[in-house]
C-alpha cells in the first residue's frame, strides 16, 4: 500500500470500526440483527445533504433490476445499498479504505442484500474489470482525495459501456480563497486535491464525456450543514453519526465544512456524463 493510501485509511478508518458502528447501532436503540436501510443514514451517506444527495442523483438516470452499477469510492456503502434496494439494481463498491469495504460487506449482509451489492478493496485507478463492465459508473465525495483526475476518469471511461453514464456529486474548490483544514476528507493539503468546478469539466471533456446534467447545489449544500450544524449544538453529538468515523476532530472538522461552504471556500456540482455510444 502506497503512502497516500496509508494516510487515507489512517483518517478514514479508526480502529476496530465494524465493532465501533454495532456497538454505535446499539447505543441509537437499533437491533444490528434485525436492520432496516433507513437505521443506517445517519452513517452511511458520508457526504453533504446525505440520503437526500443520493435520492435526488439516482433519480436523474434510469436505473431498472438489470442495470449494473459500480460506485467508485463507496465509503461504508450507503449510497450501494439505497440503490439496490430502490430499484433492485446490482452495484459494486470500490474503496481504498479497506476497513470500509469490510464493514459495508458486513452491513450488506446485515440487511439482506449481500445479492445485490458486492464490495472490492482496490485504487480506483486501477480497478479489477473487464472494460465496458457496468452502465453506471456512481460516485460521490471522493475526488477530493485523488490528485490524478485524468486517470481518475478515463479508468471510469474504460469500464463503462458505450452509451453508458457517470453520476457525479463532488466536493470542488470555490472562489472564496484556502480551504480552512482539517475538513472530514483530510487533515490537511497532503491529501486534499481540489480543482475547481471548470478544470473538473475541461476533465470530463477531455477524457471523451459528454456532459448531460451540470448542477451547482452549493447554496442547497450550505443551508443543509447549517440545519446540521443547529441540530448538533441543540442536541448534542448522537451515539450514531459520522463522528465515528472522523475520531476527535470531528467537532472542528464539522465547525470548518460550514465555514468553507459560507465563504465559497469550497463547492459542490452535481453532474451526469455520458459516454459516446
Amino acid at each position: 500500500m502506497n503512502s497516500l493510501a496509508d494516510s487515507l485509511e489512517n483518517h478514514y478508518a479508526p480502529h476496530d470500526l465494524e465493532v465501533a458502528v454495532l456497538n454505535a447501532l446499539v447505543a441509537a436503540g437499533k437491533d444490528p440483527d434485525r436492520l432496516v436501510l433507513e437505521d443506517l443514514s445517519a452513517i452511511d451517506e458520508f457526504h453533504i445533504r446525505g440520503r437526500k444527495a443520493t435520492s435526488d442523483l439516482a433519480s436523474r438516470l434510469q436505473l431498472i433490476a438489470s442495470t449494473q452499477v459500480l460506485d467508485a469510492g463507496c465509503g461504508l456503502g450507503g449510497a450501494s445499498r439505497y440503490l439496490a434496494a430502490e430499484y433492485g439494481c446490482k452495484v459494486t463498491g470500490v474503496d481504498i479504505t479497506e476497513p470500509y469495504c469490510r464493514v459495508a460487506t458486513m452491513l450488506a449482509m446485515r440487511l439482506g442484500l449481500a445479492d445485490r451489492v458486492s464490495y472490492r478493496h482496490c485504487d480506483a485507478l486501477a480497478m479489477p474489470f473487464a472494460d465496458a463492465s457496468f452502465d453506471v459508473v456512481w460516485t460521490q465525495h471522493a475526488t477530493m482525495n485523488i490528485s490524478d483526475k485524468f486517470s481518475f476518469y478515463e479508468e471510469i471511461l474504460r469500464v463503462l459501456k458505450p452509451g453508458g453514464v457517470l453520476a457525479s456529486y463532488d466536493i470542488l474548490s470555490g472562489t472564496g480563497g484556502d480551504v480552512y483544514y482539517p475538513v472530514p476528507w483530510a487533515r490537511d493539503t497532503a491529501t486534499s486535491f481540489l480543482v475547481s468546478p471548470k478544470q473538473m469539466r475541461n476533465v470530463l471533456e477531455d477524457v471523451g464525456f459528454e456532459i448531460e446534467y451540470w448542477q451547482d447545489t452549493t447554496e442547497i449544500g450550505r443551508c443543509w450543514l447549517k440545519r446540521m450544524g443547529d441540530k448538533l449544538r441543540h442536541q448534542g453529538v448522537p451515539p450514531l453519526g459520522i463522528h465515528i468515523l472522523l475520531g476527535d476532530d470531528f467537532q472542528v472538522m464539522a465547525q470548518n465544512q460550514v465555514r468553507n461552504l459560507e465563504e465559497d471556500c469550497i463547492s459542490l456540482i452535481e453532474a451526469v456524463v455520458r459516454r459516446p455510444a
